[in-house]
């Protein structure tokens, strides 16, 4: 088998027609070395092996070696070979085979398209995911990864052709029917392994169920406020977006007259992002009421629904009602960690199918090795006892943060909505403010929150910051929350009571 050094120099060679074999592969190797393609201080082939792979006599690479050694392109080691210089002779920083004529035609610049220029103007995803305070962001450090790694590497010594091939069945069959079991207990999710299609996260979910279950023009329901990353992937698809409000009891679900019905409704019923209601029962059974009259679907994101603090859990929405029109999604981000890239969701019966088949037709899934772990890690009990550990820490690391607020800067200030439960809160500011300024200023000064305002599509907004607690120790809360109450005092912002914000 040839090395990389005699691809490159064949692939070279075609375009020299000119000067003996002899002068042509002089050029070709001095090109290589100027231009950094042949790295400086690494080996060449021996002139046997190189000869060989090029088809050529011995003799004549011997006499290309001595031109470089002879030029200073490289050096002999008595017993170890033939090495490229470290520092390059002068006056060879032309490699022989650039263009010599440096005047060019002008070139047209590729351009951005509507579509993507739409995209690029509504994103918002941040460079900053870790640290205090950004929101959503898990403790991927207690996360057990000795014991991952031990399933894997395991896994991995038992080498099975169905793991190292593109996935086409919706994914990793064992990971389906453990996903299966443990979302019906759970979360009531009403499923079995095959309406289950593992995915790279939400946004590929959304992604898939907007192109396959929509058309462009059709409406879709968002929350508002609501997630960003969700109305941007339907805007990209062409879909018509209706902000639907959200109050103390989730999304008020009311089509008013001669409007057009929603083809899609999606909705966090279980912790509203970013505000952390749950959806009432009562606004759950509208809104399958108006999906199923209107022939709509419900895609419910169980954002957070793992780590509910105090008080009983929420059931899925999905599992409310038998064949409820609903696509049900979920992540492993905030549960594991967000580098897993790993999700799924529980589709209709009737879409399973064409649902696989679009998934494969579209992102040619895979990581099959790193699915069957997972499926292990949770059927041997080690997910249910790494969220148990969660549960603990994120609670302890919310009433601090909470107990910050509530000390130094009052009541006022606590969140609007206090549901114990996510890994984030909603500090509430007076409104008029400038959230989005405040945020920017901590983040100069290196504390990461996020503008309540953002989250809005429509000019009237709430006022706050989104403020995440779980990768935050208590040290770290504290002095990060100093830093914060100095922005808003900066910005003017201080309670009713100014000794407290003295403190």
């Amino acid at each position: 088998m040839r090395t990389l050094y005699a691809d490159h120099v064949l692939e070279r060679l075609q375009f020299l027609t000119e000067g003996s074999l002899q002068q042509r592969l002089l050029t070709c190797m001095q090109s290589a070395i100027i231009e950094g393609i042949f790295p400086r201080s690494s080996r060449l082939p021996a002139s046997r092996e190189l000869a060989r792979e090029l088809k050529v006599s011995r003799n004549t690479v011997i006499n290309v070696y001595e031109n470089l050694m002879a030029q200073g392109y490289v050096i002999a080691r008595t017993g170890s070979g033939t090495w490229i210089a470290e520092a390059l002779p002068e006056g060879c920083l032309q490699s022989p085979l650039a263009p010599q004529d440096t005047q060019t035609l002008p070139s047209k610049q590729a351009t951005i398209s509507r579509r993507g220029a739409t995209l690029l103007g509504h994103a918002t995803a941040s460079p900053y995911q870790w640290g205090a305070f950004v929101p959503g962001a898990p403790d991927v450090a207690a996360f057990p990864h000795k014991l991952f790694s031990q399933i894997q590497a395991r896994l991995s010594r038992e080498p099975d052709v169905h793991r190292l091939i593109y996935s086409s069945g919706g994914g990793c069959p064992d990971l389906r029917h453990a996903l299966a079991g443990y979302l019906r207990v759970a979360r009531s999710v009403r499923a079995d392994a095959e309406q289950i299609i593992i995915t790279e996260g939400i946004h590929q979910a959304v992604d898939l169920i907007s192109r396959v279950l929509s058309d462009q023009g059709d409406t879709a329901w968002i929350e508002e406020p609501g997630y960003w990353g969700t109305r941007n992937l339907l805007r990209i698809n062409g879909l018509k977006i209706r902000a639907v409000p959200v109050d103390e009891q989730g999304l008020i679900a009311d089509l008013p007259p001669r409007t057009k019905a929603p083809k899609l409704i999606f909705v966090t019923p279980s912790h509203q992002y970013p505000l952390g209601v749950h959806l009432s029962l009562e606004r759950r059974q509208q809104l399958l009421a108006l999906a199923r009259r209107h022939n709509s679907l419900v895609v419910e994101d169980d954002y957070d629904s793992e780590f509910r603090f105090s008080g009983h859990p929420h059931p899925s929405l999905q599992g409310l009602e038998p064949d409820a029109p609903v696509i049900y999604m979920g992540t492993f981000s905030k549960t594991l960690y967000p580098a897993l890239r790993i999700g799924y969701m529980v589709v209709p019966r009737n879409l399973v199918e064409p649902m696989r088949i679009a998934a494969a037709e579209l992102y040619r899934g895979g990581h099959l090795l790193i699915q069957r772990a997972l499926a292990e890690f949770i059927q041997a009990g080690h997910f249910s006892e790494h969220i148990r550990r969660m549960r603990l820490l994120y609670s302890q690391r919310r009433r601090f943060l909470y107990g910050l607020i509530e000390r130094y800067l009052g009541p006022e200030f606590l969140p609007v909505v206090n549901h114990d439960a996510g890994l984030h809160l909603v500090m509430n500011l007076p409104d008029g403010c400038d959230d989005v300024a405040i945020a920017a200023s901590a983040l100069r000064r290196g504390v990461k929150v996020r503008a309540l305002s953002q989250y809005y599509m429509l000019p009237q907004s709430r006022r706050g910051l989104l403020m995440g607690y779980a990768c935050v120790d208590e040290r770290q809360c504290q002095d990060a929350f100093g830093i914060l109450k100095a922005c808003l005092a900066d910005a003017g912002i201080r309670p009713r009571n100014t000794s407290v914000f003295a403190r």
